[in-house]
C-alpha cells in the first residue's frame, strides 16, 4: 500500500493533525502533502485532491478518502492490529462517542480557541459557551481515564483515535493556559510528550502559514 496524506499547515489545521498523528503513532508509513491555509487559491488547491474541497485527505492507490474521522475509520480496517480504537466493545464504543462530540460539537471553544502553534502561551477571556465546553472535554477525559485509563496515560490508556481527536484541543488549553484539573494536565502532558506530537509542533513553529505550500 501506497499512502499520501494531504494536510493543511501545521500551525492551524486542527483536522490534518488527528489522521498524522494517528498514523505516526500506530506506524504507519505515507507520504505528505501540505497546502497552505487562509490564501486566494485554498479551496482551488484543496480541489485538486478532494471532492469536498477540504483536508485532510487520504490516497490511497488511487482510492480518495475524505474527512478525518473517515480516515481513521479506514485505517482501523485496513490495521485492526494498530489500535485505532479499543479492543474493548465499550470502551470502543466510548471512543468513537466521544469523538464524535468533538467533530460535530464545541462550536464556541473553536471560535475562541482556535487552534494556533504559533501563538504566544497566553490566556484570553472566554465567554459563557466556552467555559461549557472546556468543561465538558474535561468531563468526557476524566470519564474515560477513571473507566479506562489504567492501561497507559491516554484516555483509553493506550494511544487511539480518540487521543488523536483530542490531540488539536490539547493545543488548544496548552496555547490559551486554560486551567484544568490534575487529570486533564496529566492527560496533556502525556499527549504533549508523544514524539510525534514534538514533531508536529516543532514544524508548526517553523512555517510562514501565509507562503505557499505553508512551507
Amino acid at each position: 500500500m501506497s499512502y499520501t496524506l494531504v494536510i493543511g499547515n501545521k500551525a492551524w489545521s486542527s483536522w490534518s493533525l488527528r489522521p498524522w498523528l494517528m498514523m505516526k503513532v500506530a506506524g504507519i508509513p505515507f507520504e505528505e502533502i501540505k497546502l497552505g491555509l487562509r490564501r486566494l487559491d485554498t479551496r482551488e488547491r484543496f480541489l485538486a485532491h478532494s471532492p469536498a474541497g477540504k483536508v485532510p485527505v487520504l490516497k490511497d492507490d488511487g482510492a480518495v478518502i475524505w474527512d478525518s474521522l473517515a480516515i481513521l475509520e479506514y485505517l482501523h480496517e485496513r490495521y485492526p492490529e494498530a489500535g485505532v480504537w479499543p479492543a474493548d466493545p465499550l470502551a470502543r464504543a466510548l471512543a468513537r462517542s466521544a469523538s464524535a462530540e468533538m467533530h460535530s460539537g464545541f462550536p464556541d471553544m473553536r471560535r475562541v480557541l482556535s487552534m494556533d502553534l504559533q501563538r504566544p502561551r497566553t490566556p484570553v477571556e472566554m465567554d459563557a459557551g466556552t467555559a461549557r465546553d472546556v468543561a465538558r472535554v474535561q468531563d468526557l477525559w476524566r470519564e474515560a481515564r477513571g473507566r479506562f485509563g489504567a492501561g497507559g496515560p491516554f484516555l483509553f490508556g493506550r494511544f487511539s483515535a480518540a487521543d488523536a481527536y483530542y490531540a488539536p484541543v490539547v493545543t488548544r488549553f496548552d496555547t490559551y493556559a486554560v486551567r484544568v484539573d490534575g487529570t486533564a494536565q496529566a492527560y496533556m502532558d502525556a499527549v504533549l510528550a508523544l514524539p510525534a506530537m514534538q514533531q508536529w509542533t516543532a514544524a508548526a513553529r517553523r512555517e510562514r502559514p501565509g507562503a505557499p505550500d505553508a512551507a
